[in-house]
């Protein structure tokens, strides 16, 4: 038999012709760059084909073949791969006979959750909808929100999971995508009919969540971009990786707004549909084999709802694998809408093509009305049975009836006896046909756990989070702005409060103030990066939940943006208090004070993005922050000494984050023994005795002097600065420990924030 060989471009694309969306460009989709027959190279032998490699080698043979042609000096920027099969492998995708590769299979998916059963003899009601529900039962304490689903989804389809809120159409997405606890789901997901590896299920897929978490300051092109830094291997070319996002630009129908912000609710930006278009793009930048969509269309027009179901239809006939979860779909939407499955409280009531709709509810009993919308008529029937006392079970046993009658979807019967390609084989096709599958590495063992976590290493990773973050910052210039105008604010009120301070009890007193206050205050002002910190942990938790980068990259990362500002904000407030206030120490000590300021602001932002990776809002956020500040200040040593506070609570003096910038800051200030701040008759300033004329002072003084045997008089030194820490108990630690304390801190803060990142962002189920 003749042999043939297809020389397909990187990122080009095969599929079926179809209708172009409005706005959508067919142009940078389909490239077919045919082989002269010269240049053609003899084909390999058989036994060499696709079919006896295993799954982690042709992954690695698309690492190889990256990693060739972008480290050959000859290769020019536009070189492609060449995967040569035998012409029966290729027949089902350029020939006549329609083989579907990919075929993912659920078979009896059941999943229970735990709930809180109502204690015996409580006076609180039932919530249970009607007597006669199943979903929960009245002897365990479990709720099933999946019971015996089964259906495929096909490459080149778009299966869509229907139902009313509380039918477990997301439950059942999460599930096929391994978002949800293992343990607690029943049943086989296979594709192919093998078993998928959840680590080869992350390399393969992409998961598009219901909200569109972008960065707001970033344009469209440059969100993908940096998609495509993370997801695609490094051994890809610069120009192919921006190949790839022009051409996904073109097939996503956003050339008109490459270069549009994504916005926010303070900057205008992209519509609805174009940032959820993007959304889509953003995941799907590695050109996955299988594509989860939770509500891709929910908030939209129905206009914007129908572009984005037309890019999916596009996607799924590049040689993708769609599911996704819908509302209630329209006219337009339902035509584009391969299978259908609903589902009423976890329960299958119809799976099968959208023209099988009207046979189904004829058969019935409850006709589809002419000219009404399919999929609302069912939608509302299924509410209406879900409030009868028996719910919506005539339903699912009708349907059962009806799949073991109705053959809802018959493949066609391909090359041999084989109706469907193996899982290697499936791959191996993909490939050829220009999909794009990143995670390849170098495997040994030929398993298929085997594949790369990664894409790329940590310093790659890092280096494109933080180039991200620092475009999307510098475009956000109102934040700093609005945090160096509380710092200086702040040092302006201290300055002109504590102007001058002089050298006695009093002044020595209200510098203690003023180092409390101030100290407190660099914490108080940290917290306003907690919503920038909320927001974006929400975006790295859609990111990361398909291991586009890792944890340690992002937390690196995430210190090295927020640091810089830090250090213009210290010389703020220094600057506007250190030599209003009269502080002493001189340059060295300006220096120093400068730098326990950082300290604080380091420490300090440190604990609210920790923080950030514990509360889950805002309005829960702020409390927990001024509260536990408030703490802080309350055991920092200003408000009553170390050796005055019960040892029941000493160890949260030790805890408190204002008890060591406080204390260094004291010590830069009172560690000179050579300055004196109570002398002669200063020393009764804080006593009865200061209501007495001067005169009276020095005779009171000369008569101390005389019964203790020391010679005292109006310039003898009675206190100073090293006696002052004595009485403050400020003893064990110098202001160098208390700076390097307080920078341990800000890194303390930031393990456990990676710690809180590794537990708690997991995106599962519980």
């Amino acid at each position: 038999m003749s042999r043939f060989v297809d020389k397909i471009s990187f990122f080009d694309r095969r599929a079926s012709p179809m209708e172009d969306a409005d706005g959508i460009p067919r142009s940078g989709l389909l490239v077919h760059h045919p082989r002269s027959p010269a240049a053609s190279p003899p084909a390999p032998p058989r036994s060499q084909g696709i079919s006896s490699s295993t799954l982690a080698q042709l992954f690695k043979r698309v690492s190889d073949t990256h990693s060739d042609s972008s480290s050959s000096p000859s290769s020019p920027s536009t070189s492609t791969f060449t995967l040569e099969l035998a012409t029966p492998m290729l027949q089902p995708f350029v020939g006549s006979v329609n083989q579907i590769p990919f075929v993912l299979s659920f078979t009896d998916l059941t999943y229970k959750v735990k709930v809180k059963r109502p204690k015996k003899g409580s006076c609180l009601p039932s919530f249970k909808r009607n007597p006669t529900d199943e979903a929960i039962s009245e002897f365990s304490s479990s709720k099933t929100l999946l019971d015996s689903i089964s259906g495929e989804a096909r490459e080149g389809e778009i299966l869509a999971v229907l139902g009313a809120s509380g039918s477990g159409k997301s439950t059942l997405i999460d599930a096929l995508a391994n978002r949800i606890v293992r343990e607690r789901l029943h049943g086989s997901i296979t594709l192919n009919g093998e078993h998928l590896d959840s680590q080869i299920l992350k390399v393969i897929s992409a998961y598009v969540m219901q909200d569109d978490l972008l960065y707001p300051m970033l344009t469209v092109e440059e969100t993908l971009m940096f998609s495509a830094e993370f997801r695609l291997p490094r051994t890809l070319s610069a120009d192919k990786k921006k190949a790839r996002v022009q051409a996904l630009i073109d097939q996503l129908g956003l050339r008109s707004a490459a270069n549009t912000i994504i916005g926010d609710e303070g900057h205008r930006g992209v519509s609805g549909g174009e940032r959820r278009r993007v959304s889509i793009g953003s995941d799907i930048i590695h050109d996955p084999i299988i594509l989860f969509l939770d509500e891709p269309t929910s908030g939209l027009d129905s206009t914007s709802a129908y572009m984005v179901v037309k890019v999916l239809q596009r996607i799924a006939h590049s040689g993708s694998v769609v599911i996704m979860s819908v509302h209630q779909p329209s006219y337009r939407i339902l035509s584009l809408l391969d299978r259908l499955l609903f589902l009423s409280r976890g329960k299958t009531v119809f799976y099968g093509p959208p023209s099988s709709l009207p046979i189904f509810f004829t058969e019935f009993g409850s006709p589809i009305p002419d000219n009404e919308n399919p999929t609302e008529f069912a939608l509302d029937l299924i509410r209406e049975l879900e409030d009868t006392p028996a719910g919506a079970r005539e339903l699912v046993e009708f349907n059962k009836s009806w799949q073991k009658r109705t053959i809802t979807y018959k493949p066609t019967i391909a090359y041999g006896e084989k109706q469907t390609l193996s899982l290697k084989e499936a791959i191996a096709a993909s490939i050829s046909r220009g999909k794009l599958v990143s995670g390849a590495t170098d495997v040994s063992t030929g398993s298929t756990s085997s594949v790369q976590k990664f894409a790329n290493p940590w310093w790659i990773e890092m280096g494109v989070l933080t180039k991200r973050s620092f475009t999307n910052t510098k475009r956000l210039p109102e934040l700093f702005i609005i945090r160096l105008g509380a710092v200086l604010v702040t040092g302006f009120i201290l300055a002109t409060i504590f102007w001058r301070l002089d050298n006695s009890p009093k002044g020595v007193q209200e510098r203690l103030g003023f180092f409390a206050i101030a100290m407190s205050t660099m914490f108080y002002t940290c917290a306003d990066a907690l919503p920038v910190f909320l927001q974006e942990r929400y975006i790295f938790m859609r990111e990361t939940a398909y291991n586009a980068y890792r944890r340690s990259s992002y937390v690196l990362s995430n210190a090295i943006v927020g640091f810089p500002p830090l250090i213009f904000l210290s010389f703020a407030f220094a600057l506007t208090t250190f030599f209003a206030v009269g502080l002493a120490g001189g340059v060295s000590g300006f220096m120093f004070f400068v730098a326990i300021v950082l300290a604080s602001f380091w420490a300090g932002s440190g604990f609210v993005t920790f923080l950030s990776g514990i509360v889950t809002h805002v309005m829960l956020g702020y409390p927990v922050v001024v509260s536990t500040l408030a703490y802080f200040l309350l055991f920092s040593g200003f408000f009553i000494t170390r050796d005055r506070i019960p040892k029941y609570w000493l160890w949260f003096h030790y805890l408190s984050l204002v008890k060591y910038p406080y204390e260094a800051v004291m010590q830069n200030e009172f560690s000179d023994p050579n300055k004196c701040f109570v002398r002669g008759v200063q020393m009764f300033d804080n006593t009865p005795l200061g209501a007495l004329p001067e005169v009276l002072k020095l005779k009171v003084l000369k008569a101390i002097g005389s019964s203790i045997g020391v010679n005292l008089n109006a310039d003898t030194c009675i206190t100073t600065g090293t006696d002052f820490i004595q009485q403050q108990a400020v003893t064990d630690l110098t202001k160098w420990d208390c700076l390097w304390i307080t920078i341990a801190w800000g890194f303390l803060f930031r393990i456990l924030f990676y710690i809180c990142l590794l537990l708690g962002s997991k995106n599962k189920r519980r």
